[in-house]
């Protein structure tokens, strides 16, 4: 479908009448790569495979969560130290498609080599590496996946199609991850004749992943089409440090954008190390199997995109900052709640509640940097929005990992979680809202 270009006009005024730029079938190829990338964090990262290497493959579970965290961390500090940099890179030319590419295949490729990860101490180095790899792998294509967000829908629709595309990613996780539990883990005898003693039918799951992410990631190299200016390599490196260090100079006197990417860098660093250790807490304080814990994924998958579908319209009709400041808060309360229950049916329910708002404080803080970042250098401020969002990222999971064997309990290391979202929540609080300003304009001039 072939939709009209955006008319020119400032960030979001509701009294621009705007619409799709492009093709609409673009904007939904781009949809799609979170529908399928998302199986690698909830499959892998968070739920099958981070239970697996704690009960399965490591010695015991406290130093297996300790390890597990110790890896997360690496990849994110990578990622941290790397983002800004191919940010400004891929800014001189070239496109964003041929990075997106080159990390996506990565991923796919750590995901496959999980297959050979056995329920032996001996497999701890190499699942520790893949996991690590195709981590900051994923991690690296959502930098530029990201930073296209604008050149496929308007401003006055950032919220609603960066709100869809997370629901349609909660929404793919849900998917591959049941499929995981109705294809392989439930039953007694999995697909292929899979061998659970020598746990198989949670070692195919990484495979599985692999082949999701590749065929469902094909419709944006397909439809997304990108204006792509000449790229020398040897030039465009000088350049992109050129401009990289210019940015970061002039950041200083950017106070409420620097200040807002200090807060995410906070109350995101919460959020991933919730997700990294999500599957682990609930297979080691409530001895949940990998059956429960795949059912509790299906549920927080399905409360998560109900949340980023539902606030999808509150980011462009409200606001992005007061739709961060709700979730965060939100998750704040709810996460101090889960700590301190014993039964599973709190668990589920508060663990849905938590889910709601995990969409939609994610979603939002992609739209409002897409609403302040300037067209020019785009991928180099994503690039700075993946650095706020793993500038920290080893803190967290090296901070529960170490609670968690210093104090020989999961609820103390859990509970480091709440003093990065309180952190977040404080800086936030005082950040002027681009689309008040836009919202106030547009009624002056009515």
């Amino acid at each position: 479908m072939a939709g009209d270009p955006v008319r020119p006009g400032n960030s979001g005024s509701p009294g621009w009448v705007q619409t799709w730029q492009g093709r609409r079938s673009a904007a939904i190829a781009w949809c799609f790569y979170d529908w399928a990338n998302s199986s690698y964090p909830t499959v892998i990262v968070t739920f099958v495979f981070a239970a697996y290497f704690t009960q399965g493959v490591a010695e015991t579970v406290e130093i297996g969560t300790g390890q597990w965290g110790a890896a997360l961390s690496i990849s994110g500090l990578a990622l941290a130290v790397l983002a800004p940099v191919l940010g400004a890179i891929a800014d001189q030319g070239g496109g964003r498609k041929p990075w997106i590419a080159f990390f996506t295949a990565l991923s796919v490729l750590a995901a496959f080599g999980l297959w050979w990860i056995e329920p032996d101490p001996r497999f701890i180095l190499p699942a520790l590496l893949l996991v690590a790899v195709g981590n900051a792998a994923f991690e690296f294509g959502h930098v530029f996946y990201n930073a296209m967000l604008p050149d496929v829908a308007p401003s006055s629709h950032l919220g609603r199609l960066s709100g869809w595309a997370g629901g349609l990613g909660y929404a793919g996780g849900l998917v591959c991850l049941g499929l995981c539990l109705v294809l392989f883990v439930m039953p007694e005898v999995p697909l292929f004749g899979l061998d659970k003693a020598a746990a198989e039918e949670v070692r195919i799951t990484g495979p599985f992943v692999g082949l999701w992410f590749a065929v469902f990631a094909i419709p944006l190299f397909l439809m997304a089409r990108e204006e792509r200016r000449p790229f020398r390599p040897a030039g465009a490196v000088r350049a992109g440090l050129k401009s990289l260090w210019q940015t970061l100079r002039q950041l200083p006197s950017h106070g409420q954008t620097g200040r807002f990417l200090l807060a995410r860098m906070l109350y995101t660093d919460g959020l991933n190390t919730l997700f990294a250790f999500g599957g682990i807490y609930a297979a080691g304080t409530f001895g949940m199997s990998f059956e429960e814990i795949l059912i509790f994924g299906i549920l927080l998958n399905v409360a998560a995109g109900i949340g980023a579908f539902g606030f999808a319209w509150f980011d462009d009709l409200v606001g992005a900052k007061a739709t961060i400041l709700v979730s965060v808060a939100a998750l704040t309360v709810l996460g101090a709640a889960i700590l301190l229950i014993d039964s599973k049916l709190w668990f589920y329910l508060l663990g849905c509640g938590i889910g709601v708002f995990i969409g939609p404080a994610q979603t939002a803080s992609r739209s409002f940097m897409a609403r302040i970042a300037p067209p020019d250098l785009r991928a180099e401020f994503f690039g700075l929005y993946a650095l706020s969002g793993k500038a920290t990222a080893f803190v967290g999971p090296a901070l529960v990992g170490w609670v968690t064997i210093m104090a020989e309990s999961q609820r103390a290391g859990m509970a480091t979680i709440l003093i990065f979202f309180l952190a977040g929540l404080l800086l936030l609080w005082p950040i002027r809202d681009p689309q008040a300003g836009a919202r106030a304009d547009g009624a002056q001039q009515a």
